[in-house]
């Protein structure tokens, strides 16, 4: 199935294949129901990806004029190198399409992208629970070692 998959940035006309490929990622980390993001957030999320003062974009992965898979990621400084780095932030694909190659080639768009821009290197974090992910990503990315934390407000 991998070959013919075609990854490409999300386009305007996109959106309503891409809403449910939003909905399904929120929804894997308890984003839904009572829980759900404002619509003010899917709003502007979206209109990001077509602003180019935004640093965030979009790919999603296509076969047969269905859309399978989504991938957010986004570039900033760093004080470390001069070069951007690229952050990818969201990545998920359908139920149905999972172990097929579409999370690999939607990474990959990412990894090409983040190239052409110069930037030395992709880095993402998962929740230590997704187990079926971090099969994939230990044999795409390595372990940085570091632990996140946050303060929410």
């Amino acid at each position: 199935m991998s070959s013919s998959i075609i990854v490409r940035s999300v386009t305007r006309q996109d959106f309503d294949r891409w809403l449910p490929l939003w909905d399904g990622y929120n929804a894997f980390y308890g984003r839904s129901g009572d829980t759900a993001l404002p619509s003010e957030i899917t709003t502007m999320t979206w209109s990001r990806f077509f602003d180019a003062y935004e640093p965030v974009h979009a790919l999603v992965a296509e076969s047969e004029g269905q859309l399978l898979g989504l991938v957010h990621y986004l570039f900033h400084r760093s004080t470390t190198a001069i070069a951007p780095n690229c952050y990818l932030q969201d990545l998920f694909t359908t139920q149905a399409s999972r172990g097929k190659g579409i999370g690999r080639a939607l990474i990959e768009g990412v990894y090409e992208r983040a190239q052409a821009a110069g930037s030395g290197r992709v880095y993402w974090l998962t929740h230590e629970t997704n187990e079926t992910a971090m099969k994939l990503y230990d044999k795409i990315g390595e372990r940085s070692g570091f632990v996140v934390y946050r303060k929410l407000f």
